[in-house]
């Protein structure tokens, strides 16, 4: 394995690094020599699983600490640079930041015998899964803790350009999400940063899983999928890691379907 990351002292901050795609992804890098700062949300009864995980990264030879706290939180935010910055020394800088945070409201607009969508319910979804992404860019760049040569990667679906039922607040998000990484990616860039948002296929996580009717999903997209199978956490995760390397440089301010083509019909 190739650690090409080691020798520079790297380090990716990995926001909803404990499962799914930020889990993959923190492997991923792991395993090419990238030291993880991972924040993550964790019920207490699947914190002896998560940490199994981080020690498993451990073992690749990077660095690997974790906060179990609301990344939303500003508070919390401020709390986690202040020690990452001890961690990190005078040497380490920030590679990459990855927006893997799953925290939304999925009801439908109009219900009877359940709750519907409220306006707080979309400001919940929308801060959490989009601006979230934008107040951590924002903090590190003032705390000057990237490298030159850094890089902004944060996940979307195809639910930000189509409706799916319950979806809406998420849907608003996704959207928003992909609008504020495109400023990123055009405002940021003379600071060396490179901004992208990865729309992954439909994947069998436990997030997915929350969507009424998944299962229904989940079948209709592994049988649009020319591949003829749904896209895996690995997937999306690989595709972080090329984002990383030095020859994906000129990428920036786009949006990379990673789902085998599931988008094509």
């Amino acid at each position: 394995m190739v650690t090409e990351f080691g020798q520079h002292n790297y380090w990716a901050v990995i926001l909803g690094g404990s499962k799914g795609l930020g889990l993959a992804t923190a492997q991923k890098l792991a395993q090419h020599g990238m030291n993880l700062c991972i924040v993550h949300r964790t019920r207490k009864a699947d914190l002896p699983d998560a940490a199994r995980e981080f020690s498993r990264m451990e073992a690749e030879g990077v660095k690997c600490i974790d906060f179990n706290v609301d990344a939303t939180s500003a508070e919390k935010r401020t709390s986690v640079i202040e020690n990452l910055r001890e961690q990190m020394g005078g040497q380490g800088k920030i590679r990459a930041l990855v927006h893997s945070i799953a925290k939304g409201n999925l009801k439908p607009m109009l219900a009877q015998e359940q709750p519907s969508l409220q306006h707080d319910d979309f400001q919940l979804t929308i801060d959490a899964m989009a601006i979230s992404l934008y107040d951590w860019a924002k903090a590190l760049v003032m705390e000057t803790m990237f490298a030159p040569d850094a890089r902004i990667i944060s996940f979307t679906s195809e639910g930000s350009t189509k409706a799916w039922k319950n979806y809406a607040a998420v849907s608003a998000a996704k959207a928003a999400l992909e609008a504020i990484s495109r400023s990123i990616a055009l405002e940021m860039a003379p600071l060396g940063i490179r901004a992208n948002c990865l729309m992954a296929g439909v994947t069998d996580t436990a997030s997915l899983r929350m969507i009424p009717d998944s299962a229904t999903l989940l079948a209709h997209s592994q049988q649009r999928n020319p591949m003829a199978r749904l896209t895996t956490p690995g997937d999306v995760a690989n595709v972080v890691y090329l984002l990383c390397k030095d020859e994906a440089a000129w990428i920036n301010g786009t949006v990379i379907p990673v789902n085998g083509g599931e988008h094509l019909q």
